[in-house]
Parts: C-alpha cells; structure tokens; sequence
C-alpha cells in the first residue's frame, strides 16, 4: 500500500507544475460539476412530488407542469455540464501541449550519449503515446474522478433527507469499490507500463528498419527482419491482452456492485413503502438517486483506470525529465564570454568513453586563431573524438581543450557552438527544402552569403537538376541526393553560418578528386582569416595546410608541414606514396568516379 502511494505522489510531483497553471480553470471546472450535480438532484425531486399528485388524482395540466420543468432543468443542467467538462478537458489539452513542449526542450538539452544509449522508437512512443496517456488521466480521469465525488456527495445528502436507513443500508456496499481498485488498480498500471515499454521496442524495430531500409534490401534480409519484427510486435499482443483481460475487471464489477445496491434497496425501500414507513413518491425519488449514481460508479471505474495508465506513462516521461545531461552549463560558466579570436589549444587532453580504453591519449597542440590544422590516420585513429572535444560533444577525462586560452568547459555551450562551423561524417539533412537546410545555422536571413556557401561547396552546378533549384525539398534524411550532394550540402550549411572556427570531418570523402579540388579552391576564401581544422583521409585535402598532424591509435605520432612529414619518412609518408600509388592505378584503368553524381553514398564513419 506503501509503495501504492508513493507512485501517486510521484505521479502528482510530476503532473501538479501543468494543472497549477490553469488552477483558475480547474476551479471554474469543479464548480461548474458541483453546479450541475445539484441541478440534477431536482428532477428526481419532482419525479417523486408528480407520483404523490397522481395517487391524489391530480389534472393532467399539473402533470405538463411537472414535465416541462423537467425538460426545462436538463436543458440548464446539459449546457452547465457541458460547460464544465470544457474546461477540464481544455485544461489536459493544454497540459499534453506544454509537457510535450517541455519534453522536446529536454531532448535538446540532453547529450549525444544519452540518445547513443537509448533507442530513437521508444523515444517517440514516450513522446506520443505516453503524452495521449497522460492527457487522458488530466482530462477525462480528472473530470469523471471529481464529477463521481461530487455526485456522491451530493446525491448521498440528498437520499439522507429521504430516509437515512435506507441510505446506510444502500450505501454499505460502496467500500466495495476501494477494495476493488486497490487489488485490480495496482496490477493494471503494472501490465500497461510492461505495454507501453513493449510499444517502445515495436516502434523502435520499425525506426531502424525504415531507416535502414536501404541495408535491408541490398542484404536480402526483408524476411528475416519480418520475423524478427513479428516476434516484438506478437510480445506487445500479449502484453496488451494480459492487461486488457485485468482492465476488463473494472466496468462488469461497477455493474455488480450498482446490482447489489439496487436489489438491496428493492427489498428494503418496498418493504417500507408496504409497511407505510415513506410515500411511494419518495421510494421512487430515492431511487431515481442511486440509478443516478449508476454511471458515476462506472464512470469511477474508468476514470481510476486512466490513473493507472496515465501514472504508468507519467513515471516514463518522467525518467527523461529526472535525466541530468552530461554536458552542461554549470557554475563555472562564464555566463559573459563569448570567443572572439579563435585561438585553439589542447593541453594533455585525454578521453575515455565510460569504462573503456582511452580513446584519446594526451593530445596537446595549438592552432593560432586564423590558422588551419590538418589532422590524418588510419579509421580509428580517435581524429572524428578529438573534435568532438573542441563543441564538447563530449568532455575530456584529463587535460583541457581552450578556446581563447579559456577551458571550453567555461565557455556557455550555446556560445561555443555558435562560434564552430562543424561538417560531420556522417552527414544530416532534414526533410525540409535545401535553401532551408543550408540556411540551418544562420541566425539571420542572408541571400548573398547563402549563395556564396552554395558556391563555395560546389553545389550551384547540381541546382540545375532539381526540379525548382535550391527552393526543392529534399527527402528525408536528404535521401533524394547522392553521398556528395549531401556532403557538399553539409559544407554549405558550415560556410552559410560563418563561423570563427571551421572544422571539416573527412567532409569530402564522398566527392570524386576534380570536385574536391573546386571545393578546397573555394575555401581557401573562407578559410582565410579563420581558424581551421580538417580531417581527412586524402592527404591532398591537407597538404596545403599550416600544420598536420597524424593520429594513431589515439595518439599524435607525427606533426609538422607536409613537405617536413614527407621528409621524416614516416607514416605520413607511406600514407602518401599508397594514394599516389591508387591514383595513378585509377587512371592506368581509365576509371572514373561518378558515384558523386549518379549513386546515393555515406561517408564511412572514422
């Protein structure tokens, strides 16, 4: 029972902030329901005076009076009830709107490692399904929760006016009803939470396939995943049929409890109307009462149901609220400082993802601001990690990573990120038209710098081939454009933000040799009085850079200019002399890589 409460409490800490901002309205709601339980005890009432009047042989004018009063009383109660229950369920409309807001503003703010370790479909069943759930506890669950203790309240006086034996009598097997929601209660929230958690994983299993389709098919692997989602998908059957077998309890025991109730007062209230202890009027009266209660009963039954499952959901949306993000703002901030030069140092900066090996090892260098550094290695390196630092997509284990010779750590994160122009591997687009998507970091509209971006990247010659140019809007994930459009697109959207510093993730990985020779032309401009940093696995991206340094598992093995590293001999060197060995073997075999124009690709991730 302990337990029991606690999670209401729960429930109630996370709920109460949405309802105490529309407790005017909730207020209003409840007294519109008190409002409307009154007015509804006054048919009855009459329904009681018209059957005295008839034994009395009453005219039948008397009678039309009696109706047209009744008629006229549920037409006020009606609009009253309706009333009320606009309010209350506009209330839980607004309450799923700002927690659904709130929820997306967390998702925001909380780090790349969160999301790594969770899947995206569950995500988006908590942020759907979870929601519908708790606007039905707030809405319906509260309206009918408040309507049932109103009309019992109220309707209880008013039978207790009639004849307080009958009432006790009657009224004895209500306790019925707590008994009945405190051993079927707990066991329906406890099979809907295993149920929206199974949603989590059907979604989740449908996310990865859709977008993974492309791996799917080239695999042949469609029946295999078809199995694989049927036996997540029958789970969540029998998920649903475990708890749809509990819930099925409630509305057939309302029924038998409101049964008990009437067939006690059939046989106690006629024994009295026989004995002459009430007036006929009066039996009829009280039990036009309890058959008014009827409803209410049920409607408790559903209502309790609703905070089952609204509390079931609520503990869920709540563990993404209770999450704390990794990175952060935090007393060290310095809330003012915004970087200004683009002075770029690593001091021993050493990372390890949780408990594994160091990813990173001791990395120091510098970049003056308006330099450019050049970083190369095999796949694995740690190149795409050691960025990664710099926008503190994650935090270094040891050392430091400055900007402006302060700790990135003391730089507010919206700043820092603002100050970096950063093209993924992996590159990003949304559904969205391109214009918007290469616009994305822009604080403000800006035609010309959005066309030089365009430019720059090389993606003005592709414009010619989208149905309405750079207006198109592209696919989801930018599925309707090659591997090199979408990278020459993520470039642009880098340029587009003109950021102090600029750092290219192996960006042009996907894009045959001429056109990256057009790209690096172009950014020569941009690059130009900004700090840079470039990874890359073709050493002619970096040549021309102020300084490289070469990567191997996690550590800086060699640095220096590219004509200093080709003199040292080392793994630089070798790097070198194999791609001009697979260049030139390229053009023994007249191949050409048109893949940039006609086939879709992905950047291998480092």
């Amino acid at each position: 029972m302990w337990r029991y409460n606690m999670r209401y409490m729960s429930t109630l800490r996370g709920i109460w902030p949405y309802l105490h901002r529309h407790l005017f309205s909730l207020i209003a709601g409840f007294l519109l329901l008190i409002g409307a339980n009154l007015l509804a005890l006054v048919p009855p009432f009459l329904i009681g005076q018209a059957i005295n009047d008839i034994q009395q042989r009453v005219d039948v004018s008397e009678l039309t009076r009696y109706a047209l009063m009744i008629v006229g009383l549920a037409l006020v109660t009606g609009t009253v009830a309706f009333t009320a229950r606009f309010v209350m369920l506009r209330v839980s409309r607004f309450t799923e709107y700002e927690m659904r807001t709130d929820l997306f503003r967390k998702f925001q703010r909380l780090d790349l490692d969160y999301f790594q370790q969770r899947k995206v479909g569950d995500l988006v069943a908590r942020a759907t399904n979870d929601l519908s759930a708790i606007r039905m506890m707030t809405g319906p669950g509260v309206t009918n929760l408040c309507n049932t203790i109103i009309a019992f309240t109220v309707t209880a006086i008013a039978m207790v006016r009639i004849n307080t034996r009958l009432t006790l009598y009657t009224l004895t097997v209500m306790p019925l009803i707590t008994v009945l929601f405190i051993v079927v209660g707990q066991g329906i929230r406890e099979r809907y939470r295993a149920v929206q958690d199974q949603f989590g994983e059907v979604s989740a299993r449908a996310q990865e396939n859709f977008s993974g389709i492309r791996v799917v098919k080239a695999y042949a692997q469609e029946a295999e995943e078809q199995d694989a989602f049927n036996r997540v998908n029958h789970e969540y059957v029998e998920r649903s049929i475990s708890f749809a077998r509990l819930n099925s309890l409630l509305w057939p025991s309302m029924y038998f409890i409101a049964g008990l109730a009437a067939a006690l007062l059939l046989w106690l209230g006629g024994s009295d109307v026989i004995a002459g202890r009430i007036e006929l009027g009066q039996f009829v009266q009280f039990n036009t009462y309890l058959a008014a209660l009827a409803f209410p009963m049920i409607a408790l039954g559903w209502a309790v149901n609703l905070f089952q499952q609204g509390s079931a959901s609520m503990s869920r949306i709540q563990e993404i609220f209770d999450a704390t993000p990794a990175i952060a703002d935090g007393p060290q901030t310095q809330t003012n400082f915004t970087p200004a030069r683009g002075d770029v140092e690593f001091r021993s900066a050493t990372l390890r993802y949780g408990e594994g090996p160091e990813a990173l090892h001791e990395i120091s260098f510098k970049v003056p601001a308006g330099g450019s550094l050049g970083i190369v290695g095999h796949t694995g390196a740690g190149k795409s990690s050691l960025v990664n630092l710099l926008a503190r997509v994650y935090d270094v284990t040891d050392g430091e990573v400055l900007i402006d010779g302060v700790d990135v750590r003391e730089i507010p994160l919206e700043s820092l990120r603002r100050t970096i122009g950063y093209v993924p591997q992996e590159t990003f687009l949304f559904s969205l038209p391109l214009e918007e998507n290469v616009a994305f970091g822009m604080r403000q509209a800006d035609e010309e710098r959005l066309k030089h971006a365009v430019e720059t990247a090389q993606l003005s010659k592709d414009l010619i081939d989208f149905p309405q140019g750079l207006h198109t809007t592209i696919g989801e994930r930018g599925v309707t454009l090659s591997g090199g459009q979408k990278q020459r697109a993520s470039i642009a959207r880098a340029v587009a933000k003109d950021p102090l510093i600029l750092v290219l993730d192996d960006a042009l990985s996907s894009v045959d040799t001429n056109t990256e020779a057009a790209i690096l032309e172009g950014l020569r401009e941009v690059m130009a009085g900004r700090t840079s940093i470039v990874i890359a696995h073709r050493i002619s991206t970096v040549k021309n850079l102020d300084q490289i340094i070469v990567m191997e598992q996690g550590r800086i093995v060699e640095r220096g200019t590219h004509r200093e590293l080709l003199a040292l001999g080392g793994l630089y060197a070798a790097m070198y002399r194999r791609q001009l060995l697979s260049e030139e073997l390229d053009v023994d075999d007249g191949e050409t890589d048109d893949s940039d124009i006609n086939e879709p690709s992905e950047a291998a991730p480092d």
